[in-house]
């Protein structure tokens, strides 16, 4: 292939790439509010001779005026010139190696900028036979890397040596237009990286911006290429898409472009044209009470949140196996919860530590209605009873009737007093009269045989 060809291919792939500078004076980003790490990074590389750049979503977030989760950075220096420089550096990435500067808990990444993988001089890429980029070692300058990144709002670079912005796709401008436009031509970029689908519309509802009309015309019928990611890589996707503070308006996106059913197979079936199922409305009730736990500060745990998703497909497979197979309630459900499970770790792996955390609150839905003798005393010492109990307290809210009454029961239970947890227990169906409850005369209260 000749360099016309190759230069044909890469304007075909990303389009045409304009550079704007914008200086110190024209933009308001302040070193103020870039960390201290981040900045001795972006010094050190600097002083050291190489070309350094605060980049992506960094930039983006200090030009909307918000504080930066993560500061990247990108640089001409190879992964291993970095790590000369950095005692604290660890090399990380198969697909694209990466620097990471270690300060305690706060870890600064370092990119080395990607060229054009069409470059056969340069190549040291892999990809299927779909277009799919499976490994990308190709080191480039700095435009070309402009042209690899996936938005125009994350190809902004932040020049540590005179403190201007350097834009070119015309990020800014679409920050202003509230945004997110794909750099190139979408169906090639999301055929290289099936991912970048979910960024769209993470971005999309992260910062409440429209997805542009060609970066969203083949997502929908591009979505089943997602099925060919590691389901490793979309496990983490699926957080950073469902626990970032942002869930219930992601995952309500994510439907309207046939992504959800990508990621969530088994909940598919269940999804209606007007949001009326239990899945639905479980879906709605914890990914909004996720979002307001994470605006107030609060830890969430992705296993509670996985068991509420798949709480009513395992139960529906549950009522097979009890009809098919004569089970008891109790084995049915741990054996749809086996099934449910193993097959949903295909689709986004959920840890294991994860997935036992999920049969016990599913576990708990079955025990928490026997609470008779000391069982409710029992129950709530366990480990994971508070969170079988709020999940319990969501499904009383959908599906009404006993679950919202042993809902009720168990809220006051948890706040009363002893003497009226003990008449709570006692007043379940006569439970002061069986046997569990009968307490046993010692042999001292027993009245003496007649003698006679």
């Amino acid at each position: 292939m000749n360099k016309t060809e190759n230069s044909k291919n890469v304007h075909e792939v990303y389009g045409d790439i304009a550079l704007h500078v914008y200086s110190r004076e024209e933009h308001t980003v302040s070193r103020q509010k870039i960390s201290d790490n981040a900045l001795k990074v972006l010094y050190r590389l600097h002083n050291a001779g190489y070309e350094a750049y605060l980049v992506g979503g960094g930039v983006r977030d200090l030009l909307l005026g918000e504080q930066p989760k993560d500061f990247d950075i990108a640089t001409n220096a190879t992964p291993e010139q970095i790590k000369t420089l950095f005692r604290n550096c660890r090399l990380i990435g198969r697909r694209f190696r990466l620097a990471h500067i270690m300060f305690g808990r706060d870890i600064i990444e370092v990119a080395t900028f990607r060229g054009h993988h069409q470059e056969q001089e340069k190549n040291v890429s892999q990809q299927s036979k779909d277009g799919m980029l499976l490994r990308d070692n190709v080191y480039g300058s700095i435009d070309e890397d402009a042209e690899r990144r996936d938005f125009s709002i994350n190809a902004m670079y932040y020049n540590i040596g005179d403190y201007s912005i350097h834009d070119y796709a015309g990020g800014i401008e679409d920050l202003e237009d509230r945004i997110i436009r794909l750099i190139g031509e979408p169906e090639v970029r999301y055929r290289e990286d099936p991912v970048r689908m979910l960024r769209a519309t993470r971005f999309a509802a992260k910062l409440d911006f429209d997805i542009e009309e060609d970066t969203a015309a083949p997502i929908e019928e591009l979505a089943p290429l997602l099925r060919d990611i590691p389901s490793a890589r979309l496990y983490e996707e699926s957080l950073k898409l469902l626990q970032a503070g942002c869930g219930l308006e992601t995952y309500h996106l994510m439907r309207e472009y046939n992504l959800f059913q990508q990621l969530f197979p088994i909940i598919a079936p269940h999804l209606t044209s007007d949001y009326a199922s239990n899945t639905e409305q479980m879906l709605d009730l914890v990914l909004d009470a996720t979002d307001q736990r994470i605006e107030e500060g609060k830890r969430v745990n992705p296993a509670f949140m996985f068991a509420a998703m798949l709480w009513y497909p395992m139960m529906e497979h549950a009522v097979k196996l009890m009809a098919s197979q004569n089970l008891s309630d109790y084995d049915a459900v741990m054996e749809a919860s086996n099934i449910i499970l193993d097959e949903q770790v295909k689709s986004t792996a959920i840890p294991r530590r994860h997935t036992a955390t999920i049969r016990e609150i599913w576990q708990l839905q079955l025990r928490l209605p026997r609470r008779t003798g000391k069982r409710a005393y029992r129950l709530m010492e366990l480990n994971k009873f508070r969170a079988g109990y709020d999940f319990l307290e969501m499904r009383g809210e959908i599906e009404g009737g006993e679950v919202a009454e042993l809902a009720s029961w168990w809220n006051t239970f948890q706040t009363a007093g002893r003497n009226m947890r003990q008449a709570m227990v006692n007043d379940l169906g006569g439970a002061s009269t069986k046997s569990g409850n009968r307490r046993r005369r010692s042999p001292k209260s027993k009245k003496p045989k007649s003698s006679q």
